[in-house]
């Protein structure tokens, strides 16, 4: 497995937890929406699902970059073996 797609799904699997509990408690706290808990429930978890794979997308590339200015900068003997 590519590590940019390895990244991406463990990503997506956080970001599917935080938009589906966002999405629950706002439904369940707002007395008006509370009501229609039958409906907009499922309505929640389809957008969460369909939502979490253009949020990951975006998200993991960041994940990878993790100090690549710090290792730019740094001169050439100073940078560990196997670091381009």
């Amino acid at each position: 497995m590519k590590t940019d797609l390895f990244i991406t799904f463990v990503v997506a699997l956080t970001v599917n937890a935080v938009l589906f509990g966002v999405g629950a408690i706002t439904v369940l706290s707002v007395p008006a929406l509370a009501e229609q808990a039958k409906y907009l429930l499922p309505a929640v978890i389809v957008a969460a699902f369909v939502a979490t794979p253009f949020i990951a997308r975006l998200l993991a590339p960041r994940l990878r970059l993790s100090y690549w200015r710090e290792r730019e900068e740094l001169p050439l003997p100073a940078r560990k073996a196997g670091t381009p």
